[in-house]
């Protein structure tokens, strides 16, 4: 498996030439009650998770854990996808329960939005605070039926920025969509705090 990219920069937030797109948000509630295995009983047994969820219609969400960290992945992913992927951070780590789906003029779901939750250690004790708890926004690529690939496109620190739900669907709307999973670099946006842990990345060979 390859951890291997080439960098795109950062989003400078500054008046340019280009028009803002005209995506518009939509919403669904990720509850794993709407999910299904796709593990075998004995795979289970180690503590991983490999789930089908209810997304947006025609639109799953794969959810993969193990060794209390999560991976994400949207849409109609490749089965190298479903099987090799797993992006998620450094410390434990869960994940909010609410995914925005940024949704472009043609109506077809480019990317999502979702709140990551990091255990960061404590210096002193080496064991998780609610003090060192990080938030992340973590914006991604939906997979389409061309290409079945869906990943990390960007992040944003919650606590360290303002407003980083405006920074986090500015990625969604001009990163996401071109964003090359496993070749493309994604990269914190807006202002990086101490408490937005490294991220971590396994993808297909």
């Amino acid at each position: 498996m390859r951890t291997s990219f080439a960098v795109i920069a950062p989003l400078l937030f500054v008046s340019t030439a280009l028009p803002a797109a005209a995506n518009d948000s939509t919403y669904t509630d990720f509850d794993t009650k709407h999910c299904k295995s796709l593990l075998t009983t004995e795979e289970q047994e180690g503590g991983s998770a490999m789930l089908l969820c209810k997304g947006l219609k025609g639109y799953p969400v794969t959810l993969k854990e193990g060794d209390l960290r999560q991976s994400f992945s949207y849409g109609k992913i490749s089965k190298a996808y479903t099987d090799n992927t797993f992006e998620s951070f450094e410390p434990f780590n869960h994940t909010g329960n609410k995914i925005e789906w940024r949704i472009d003029k043609n109506g077809v779901p480019v990317a999502t939005i979702l709140r990551w939750f990091l255990e960061n250690l404590d210096p002193e004790t080496y064991v998780p605070t609610p003090a060192r708890r990080g938030e992340v926004l973590v914006i991604s690529k939906v997979a389409q039926e061309n290409d079945g690939t869906s990943c990390v496109a960007g992040y944003v620190d919650a606590l360290a920025n303002p407003e980083p739900n405006v920074i986090a669907r500015r990625v969604a709307d001009e990163i996401a969509p071109v964003f090359k999973c496993g070749v493309d670099e994604a990269v914190f946006h807006g202002t990086r705090g101490d408490k937005a842990a490294e991220p971590t990345h396994v993808f297909p060979e």
